[in-house]
């Protein structure tokens, strides 16, 4: 990540660094000239979302729990767990991007960032007795195909530091949440020995992936939690989070078998102007945006961490199968504005709707009155980094639930 040893870049060559900074040099004059007024004129009107995703995690009373979070980037799991009820402790981030975006989004919570937030540096003994449950998402580089999949060869392998957490503190429960790759067969050593023997004897533990559509985030998104309860009693009757929405088209064998295509290889054709549809249907991300209507929607492809790949990018397209999904809901992945008003100037090259940083922020499931700090590209890192927060949400509810 930026000015910091948690991004990496890729070897590439001269020649390649020379295309990439004749691109950029090409989109910034392109840019600059559709503020000034004198680009092509423009074609999609501002945007107004019809998702709040607000609605997604309604407010609970306070639920008497103490959190403490790690690795908190733009506050997905923070979010998601105020609004569950629970009372915050702190936050750790080593981005200060990340710090000024929690403090600007809620100025009375204790914030730790940058040197401060580096958590390989923090005697979390100090917690011990005020802390019931601790929550992050430690880098997801090190397993994820974007990050070469050292494993714990990378640097950026935070997981030990997670479990060191748990062991200083003793919460009463733990949340952890990383990319399905972390449970495949390539790193099952690493969960064994990373993961399951520190805590042994001492933390009993249960592991899931959840689909983001099911909590009516309009994206393709799945990740791994685990989340582990001092009491084995209170272990044996925790129930994950029970979906709450759904996306109809999906086939069944891609739900169960968590196809990294989710919800891409079959779109939909939606009339969104024919009846409502049944209140738990998820949104596709056309809807989600407030777009016109096309004939046809479906759910965005995962949005990606600017931070993670050879250089940092206003882009979140990831993968090829994914460009096309993104040709097909005539939206533009590349060239991400900084905000709608800035995206409907800037006219897209194939003249499709050009995404803004608030309406990636919509679709990982932030709401607008949540905003994100930095330039483009950061922002767009907190946001592809982040656990969407109704995802937050409800695993935190599910916790409270057992710890009851």
């Amino acid at each position: 990540m930026s000015a910091s040893s948690h991004h990496q870049k890729w070897q590439i060559s001269d020649r390649e660094r020379e295309i990439y900074r004749q691109r950029s040099q090409a989109s910034s004059l392109a840019k600059a000239k559709a503020m000034r007024g004198e680009g092509k004129q423009p074609i999609h009107p501002i945007n107004y979302p019809r998702l709040n995703p607000e609605t997604l995690m309604p407010k609970q009373p306070n639920n008497g729990w103490n959190s403490l979070s790690l690795f908190s980037g733009g506050g997905g799991l923070d979010l998601g767990f105020e609004r569950a009820g629970y009372t915050h402790v702190a936050s750790y981030d080593i981005l200060p991007e990340a710090g000024i975006t929690l403090d600007k989004n809620r100025p009375q919570w204790q914030i730790f960032a940058g040197e401060n937030g580096d958590v390989s540096k923090i005697d979390w003994r100090q917690y011990r007795g005020r802390v019931d449950v601790i929550h992050g998402g430690p880098p997801c580089q090190p397993f994820s195909v974007a990050g070469r999949q050292k494993g714990p060869d990378d640097s950026r392998d935070m997981f030990p530091q997670f479990i060191r957490a748990i062991l200083e503190i003793e919460p009463q429960a733990f949340i952890a949440e990383n990319v399905p790759a972390l449970v495949g067969k390539k790193f099952s050593q690493y969960v064994q020995e990373i993961i399951h023997q520190p805590l042994a004897g001492k933390y009993h533990l249960t592991k899931f992936i959840i689909m983001a559509p099911d909590f009516g985030i309009p994206q393709v998104r799945q990740r791994v939690f685990f989340v582990g309860f001092r009491d084995a009693k209170i272990a044996a009757k925790y129930q994950p989070p029970k979906p709450t929405h759904m996306w109809e088209h999906l086939a069944k064998n891609q739900r169960q078998q968590g196809d990294e295509s989710y919800g891409e290889r079959q779109p939909v054709q939606l009339n969104l102007f024919s009846p409502a549809p049944k209140p738990n249907l998820c949104m596709g991300v056309r809807e989600a945006l407030g777009l016109p209507d096309i004939g046809f929607d479906t759910l965005a492809p995962t949005i990606r961490s600017a931070l993670t790949g050879p250089r940092h990018t206003t882009s979140v397209l990831s993968s090829v199968s994914a460009q096309k999904t993104w040709e097909k809901l005539q939206i533009w992945p590349n060239g991400v504005a900084a905000n709608r008003e800035k995206a409907s100037l800037f006219v897209a090259e194939n003249g499709h709707f050009r995404l803004s940083v608030a309406d990636c922020a919509i679709i990982q499931g932030f709401p607008d009155s949540w905003q994100i700090h930095g330039a483009v590209y950061m922002a767009l890192g907190q946001i592809g980094n982040a656990v969407p927060p109704p995802l937050a949400y409800h695993i935190a509810l599910s916790v409270a639930e057992a710890l009851s």
